[in-house]
């Protein structure tokens, strides 16, 4: 039995199969220790099992936000870095881009190494891995004792050129390793040239390692001893073992957001579309990523980078290329001191949540959706829970000045939040050249239908594709993912150097062990430059890189020297994903799933309305907006001159007109 959870800010998305259909589970989160939902998530799907199912091994697929709320907060360990004598400062130079440049007062946060905690040892191995100097073990004596006195909880160990030879850096961990704490080195995490980048993914895994060791280690033990498994989803849209979750965190950072990506488009493609944006609306904020036809199935045809940043902090290890904006449905609402409408991006989170759940007493989306009749009180998460509407606009009401109605505030709120998200969607297709009107919008996450069509409708986007379970997508994306591992090594060769490249991938090949499919590929630029393309492995892999300049630069240089920077491997063991459910389409109006009129705001005025129970709904139903359509993870708001089509999957497909 597989059993995907995506622990989010304000609920924990479950889904699992049980007796052959997939089904849904939405429990509260809990901030204070999300294992304990987590945990209870697990025990009361156990629990209901019938007797043949007791009798199988349950697998637990975890996306977790552990690792980016303690980077968010910087709540993470007390932590050292270890680099060659005269570089201890390489970390908080950085590479002196200055990311508010007229800002006088600009300061950036310090590093994850404070300055007291790096520490510099006397090594020298050459660019090529010729070893100069090699560590003196008196050296390594009083760098022991010098971390023990500085009371650090976790190492991060990365001297200069260990991507080229590891016998200098290998030293130095053995010695480290008696320390008790966790130790986290380069030459295993990220063998790669750039010792700025190298440096600070490490120190974010070390940052990181003791409270993943803790709550994954508290995870696994648990389900251990029910013989069960645990696995945990990567930013780069695989999942991976929990022990190596543990001792590589870094690579968890957008674990969450990552099943999303890889739930939208296993979702799409069996609806025929390839290229999609992605919009991920949850409780404290928003995911947004494109996803382009690849050449792959699943896991393996998902592009990713290593150049993503988190607080202005390199992460060079493969991730999605997601971007994120503190926009939800806890985002909290009001006016700032120059009487400005301000949305976000603190978030009513789970505790205390939106004022309509009972507790919070700070306006939040959730609550202007519910004010302008885009929620139903009566039927969220499947009518398990009320929403107090009186509640939401008495505290509405009392933080709308000084706008003369209620429906005006919440209004505002609705489109200052879609703004945000607008913005977001913006950067990753117009700012890179390519036209949203040419993807189709996959909408998702718990508030993302409520806002879907609004945004395609800015954006010109053609077509909204609400699957089902949306609001437990990252979930379902989690449960179908590929078990991945990424390798990687600096090679610096020519291009025609064939044989040296042969020989490095097998070298990767032998350390990654058996494994379903092997995916290679290069960082590829012209002699000379200073920054690289990735390029999957052909035999004519030099055109494609040629191809891909032109695309990215508007130009290229056929007869310039093409060098070879990294050479990549990922093995990929396939999930065994059942093949989506089709229905025969038979022509309706959907009249058999409404269950009442009700009146919603929409530009500007309160307008009848129907609201649609999505289980009703049969394949072949077209009805238009404005509508309702409620289930137990989510609510799709459909506006007017909106038409829905219900496809052979069950997918609301929705038209949005001008």
């Amino acid at each position: 039995m597989r059993i995907a959870i995506d622990t989010g800010g304000t609920f924990t998305d479950c889904v699992y199969r049980s007796g052959g259909a997939l089904r849904v589970l939405k429990i509260s989160s809990t901030p204070a220790d999300p294992a304990e939902a987590v945990l209870s998530a697990i025990a009361a799907i156990t629990a209901g099992r019938d007797e043949i199912e007791r009798d199988k091994n349950v697998e637990v697929l975890h996306g977790t936000t552990v690792g980016t709320n303690a980077l968010l907060e910087r709540k993470g360990a007390r932590t050292a870095l270890v680099t060659t004598a005269g570089f201890e400062d390489a970390l908080a130079i950085g590479r002196q881009a200055r990311p508010r440049l007229y800002d006088w007062f600009y300061t950036p946060e310090p590093p994850l190494a404070p300055q007291g905690l790096r520490f510099g040892i006397s090594e020298r191995v050459t660019s090529e891995g010729t070893i100069l100097r090699s560590v003196d073990p008196q050296d390594l004596e009083r760098l022991h004792q010098s971390i023990r006195d500085a009371r650090a909880e976790s190492v991060a160990v990365s001297l200069l050129f260990s991507f080229a030879n590891p016998a200098n850096e290998q030293a130095v961990v053995c010695s480290l390793r008696s320390l008790g704490i966790p130790v986290s080195a380069s030459h295993e995490i990220l063998p790669e040239f750039r010792e700025y980048e190298r440096a600070s993914t490490v120190v974010i895994n070390a940052y990181l390692a003791p409270k993943m060791q803790n709550y994954v280690g508290r995870l696994k033990k648990h389900l251990e001893a029910a013989d069960s498994r645990l696995f945990v989803m990567q930013s780069s849209g695989g999942i991976t073992p929990a022990a190596i979750a543990e001792r590589e965190p870094v690579r968890t950072i957008l674990s969450g957001p990552a099943g999303g990506v890889v739930g939208a488009l296993h979702v799409a493609r069996s609806a025929g579309f390839n290229d999609i944006l992605t919009f991920d609306m949850g409780g404290t904020s928003t995911d947004v990523a494109l996803v382009q036809a690849g050449s792959g199935v699943g896991t393996a045809s998902l592009a990713t980078t290593t150049e993503s940043k988190i607080l202005g902090m390199p992460v060079a290890v493969p991730t999605l290329e997601i971007n994120t904006v503190g926009a939800g449905g806890g985002s909290l609402a009001g006016f700032d001191r120059g009487g400005a409408l301000k949305v976000g991006p603190e978030s009513a989170g789970a505790d205390p949540g939106p004022v309509c759940y009972g507790r919070g007493t700070t306006p939040t989306v959730t609550d202007a959706n519910l004010v302008l009749g885009r929620l139903d009180e009566d039927h969220f998460l499947g009518g398990n829970m009320r929403l107090d509407l009186a509640r939401a606009r008495h505290f509405c009401d009392a933080a709308k000045q000084p706008l003369p109605r209620i429906e005006d505030f919440a209004e505002g709120v609705i489109r200052l939040a879609d703004s945000h998200m607008e913005k977001a969607l913006r950067k990753i297709s117009i700012e890179r050249g390519l036209d949203p009107r040419d993807f189709a919008l996959v909408s998702f996450g718990g508030a993302g239908p409520l806002h879907a069509c609004a945004l395609a409708r800015a954006l010109r986007i053609p077509k909204v594709l609400v699957p089902q379970i949306p609001g437990a997508l990252s979930a379902f994306g989690i449960l179908v993912s590929d078990i991945v591992r990424d390798y990687s090594r600096t090679v610096m060769l020519n291009a025609g150097d064939r044989e040296a490249l042969m020989a490095h991938f097998n070298d990767l090949e032998r350390l990654a062990g058996p494994a379903g499919l092997y995916l290679r590929s290069l960082d590829v630029r012209y002699a000379g430059q200073g920054y690289e393309l990735a390029v999957d492995w052909c035999d004519d892999f030099p055109s494609e890189f040629h191809r891909q300049h032109q695309s990215r630069y508007g130009y290229s240089d056929l007869h310039r020297s093409v060098e070879v920077v990294n050479a990549r491997l990922r093995c990929v063991t396939p999930t065994e994903a059942d093949a989506p459910v089709r229905h025969p389409c038979t022509p309706n109006d959907g009249a058999n799933a409404v269950v009442k009129s009700k009146p919603i705001y929409c530009d500007g005025e309160w307008r009848q309305g129907l609201l649609y129970d999505r289980p009703l709904l049969t394949a072949g139903a077209v009805f238009e907006g404005p509508a309702l359509v409620v289930e137990y993870s989510a609510t799709t708001f459909v506006p007017p001159r909106s038409l829905v089509r219900v496809d052979e999957y069950l997918n609301l497909m929705v038209e949005v007109n001008p």
